[in-house]
């Protein structure tokens, strides 16, 4: 139980932490999102009128007011309006965030089998020059920008091809995509660290008498390696949730999807403080609650970890002893 409370406390700071830092960073940049919305020449607000919309939205009170104010209101559930549209942010985070969140899921688990998949065969694929291929995929992966490749899948498989429509695509096709962008740079961090964690367990002496009593190599892998090399890779899934997040975005504006990215796209274009801030804290609530599941999964997968002195001395070297 302890255990369990002192990480729930520690998400908790992280969150405070990412909270006011992302207030206090937005508060700091150039320019007044109600300036740039509402002195536009054409809408024909006078000065009075603009005032009167700052005091609506809380605009002209002193920062630390308005910081308070805002952590009081998202505790409550209360996101504020946002400045471009006027809409409530808890609204527009509710039309967009389911769409995020398939994306997100689905793009996490062809990630997962993506690397599971290189990693297996990089180390136990027929043939060296199979293996050789599989273990110059992860850095080749890394190296490529979500942009460019959702650019270049878009170019073959729509233009080119024309297998999946960029046009009146049905729901199933629309996601097939932006899945497999997403997917990508993801699966290339997993790979690499499940093929080290692999190579390293494979060298342990508890591997040698296993294979010694005449274990196949499918029963070494499944039942000793595989299990043993699991949590460097688990905790390596918790930590790349935040470029899921950040690619995200980035593959919401490339095809165009309704989200969380399109959404935090146009806040920044905007200077929509309160749907910017709204979008950092629902991340970092993710994120850090992710990670948090990451940490109490540890005790359940090893049961090194079952202990406190067991756990300080299993997290110094993750895989130096059997599961």
């Amino acid at each position: 139980m302890s255990y369990v409370l002192h990480r729930a406390g520690q998400a908790l700071l992280v969150l405070a932490l990412a909270y006011t830092g992302a207030y206090l960073l937005l508060a700091a940049l150039p320019g007044d999102a109600i300036i740039a919305r509402y002195a536009n020449p054409d809408l024909g607000l006078t000065d009075a009128q603009i005032q009167a919309i700052r005091e609506a939205l809380g605009a002209d009170q002193p920062l630390i007011v308005q910081y308070v104010k805002s952590i009081a209101g998202f505790l409550t559930g209360d996101f504020g309006y946002s400045v471009a549209s006027g809409a409530a942010v808890s609204d527009l985070i509710a039309t967009a965030l389911p769409a995020t969140l398939t994306l997100a899921v689905l793009g996490l688990g062809l990630a997962i089998f993506l690397g599971v998949v290189i990693a297996f065969t990089a180390t136990y694929g027929r043939g060296t020059w199979l293996r050789r291929f599989f273990r110059g995929l992860p850095p080749f992966f890394v190296s490529l920008p979500v942009f460019w490749i959702g650019i270049i899948l878009i170019q073959i498989f729509s233009f080119r091809l024309g297998l999946v429509p960029v046009i009146g695509a049905n729901p199933v096709q629309a996601l097939i995509l932006p899945v497999i962008t997403l997917s990508i740079p993801i699966a290339a961090p997993l790979a690499q660290v499940l093929m080290r964690s692999i190579d390293e367990v494979r060298e342990q002496p508890f591997v040698t008498v296993v294979r010694a009593r005449g274990a196949s190599t499918s029963w070494l892998l499944w039942r000793n390696v595989a299990r043993n090399a699991l949590l460097p890779t688990l905790t390596m899934a918790g930590l790349l949730f935040g470029e899921l997040v950040g690619g995200a975005v980035v593959t919401e504006t490339v095809f165009a999807r309704p989200g969380i990215g399109q959404l935090t796209a146009q806040a920044v274009a905007n200077r929509d403080t309160p749907v910017l801030l709204a979008v950092v804290v629902i991340s970092t609530v993710a994120f850090v609650a992710i990670n948090l599941i990451v940490d109490l999964l540890y005790p359940v997968l090893d049961a090194r970890l079952r202990t406190p002195r067991a756990a300080k001395a299993v997290r110094a070297d993750p895989i130096g002893v059997p599961a």
